[in-house]
């Protein structure tokens, strides 16, 4: 992983545990978590996953590590690039972004 490579999860139980502190550490990677009983705070990220899980994984099948990853950043491309969105002024992010600091 990229060093400072930042890994957001809620409290639960595993994510606090010495053995995954000490994981994410040997892998040079920052532990982020959300408040506690504040399911707010992830919201944003769990509609992210929801999407990415239907867009991307729907009868995907079995995938080698390679091809998941290489899945995952074709459809972060596609995301961010292609795919409209309603609330962006059926924009990608990525043009959304682009008109915004034209206009700025």
């Amino acid at each position: 992983t990229d060093k400072g490579t930042m890994l957001h999860s809620d409290q639960g139980v595993l994510y606090r545990t010495a053995g995954y502190r000490e994981l994410l550490a040997e892998h040079s990677m920052v532990q982020s978590m959300s408040r506690k009983a504040n399911c707010w705070d992830n919201a944003p990220m769990e509609s992210f996953f929801a999407v990415l899980k239907t867009e991307c994984f729907y009868n995907a099948g079995e995938l080698t590590v390679d091809e998941l990853m290489k899945q995952i950043d074709d459809y972060m491309d596609y995301y961010n690039r292609e795919r409209c969105s309603l609330k962006l002024k059926k924009l990608s992010p990525v043009a959304y972004r682009t008109q915004l600091t034209q206009s700025a």
